[in-house]
């Protein structure tokens, strides 16, 4: 079965602890090696292979400066955004790549409408563009916190769904990945950083305020990814409590969307073909 088709996010999506965990190429992709150090360095060279052939496709689509292609990630505080992001474009020239965090809106941008900040960093023709966190925040944080209401945050899916359409009508590959990690993992991951001295600059107190907020996060993004889904601007959930098994799992559905826009290099020139340089 094809990335794109099983792991689209479903109708009545519901976000359930066990499916965290899942790591559905493992279970159907034959014999593994047994340890889970083993399987780990397993997975690794295999989304290593993958991320080269994705750096080859975006070396074409950076030389047709036709196409263009977007990448959002969300998911809850730990699920792997940044380290998403290091793994899967760690080979690609960094000129046909521009990647965004989206954090608290800054006072200029806040007195704007939520998308005004995010227009400018979508992608020009040639270009992967990456979300990490993105326009998606404005229909979870402030809903959780209640900073709008349900009325708004309907008209903000409106919103979203019509800048999206304007996206892809416009030439822009959409890809929406939600990293479904479980509470469990999430609080050994944060416990973690508080027990490494070199990874505790990466802890916020603030993530144990949300983190008491899960259930009312799981339902936002529930009710987010059913409202703004659509065949232009499809939603993927990517268990995420296995890392090795998440970098896979995005890769191979990178590269399947790559593939799927048929990239070439330009056509040689047959004049240059003649020329020696003196």
């Amino acid at each position: 079965m094809k990335a794109r088709t099983r792991f689209r996010a479903p109708a009545g999506l519901k976000l359930r602890e066990d499916d965290a965990g899942a790591t559905p190429l493992r279970e159907s992709g034959g014999k593994h090696p047994r340890s889970k150090e083993q399987i780990k360095a397993h997975e690794r060279a295999l989304t290593d292979a993958l991320t080269a052939k994705i750096a080859l496709h975006q070396q074409m689509l950076y030389s047709q400066r036709k196409q263009k292609v977007l990448l959002v990630l969300q998911g809850m505080d730990t699920s792997g955004k940044d380290g998403t992001v290091r793994v899967l474009f760690s080979r690609i020239n960094p000129m046909g790549l521009n990647a965004t965090q989206f954090k608290a809106p800054s006072l200029d941008e806040a007195a704007h409408d939520f998308l005004w900040r995010v227009h400018p960093h979508v992608p020009g023709a040639g270009e992967i563009a990456i979300f990490n966190r993105s326009h998606y925040e404005d229909v979870l944080v402030t809903r959780v916190q209640k900073l709008i209401d349900e009325k708004e945050c309907k008209r903000r899916y409106a919103h979203i769904a019509d800048f999206e359409r304007m996206l892809a009508e416009t030439g822009t590959v959409i890809v929406k990945v939600f990293l479904h990690i479980s509470k469990d993992e999430q609080r050994r991951r944060l416990q973690a950083r508080l027990d490494d001295p070199e990874k505790q600059w990466k802890f916020d107190e603030n993530d144990l305020v949300q983190r008491k907020r899960w259930d009312d996060y799981r339902d936002a993004y529930e009710r987010a990814i059913g409202a703004t889904d659509a065949d232009h601007a499809p939603w993927y959930i990517i268990p995420a409590d296995s890392k090795t098994h998440r970098n896979l799992l995005i890769a191979s559905l990178l590269l399947e969307v790559m593939e799927s826009l048929e990239l070439s290099f330009p056509d040689t020139d047959p004049r240059l073909s003649k020329l020696k340089v003196e």
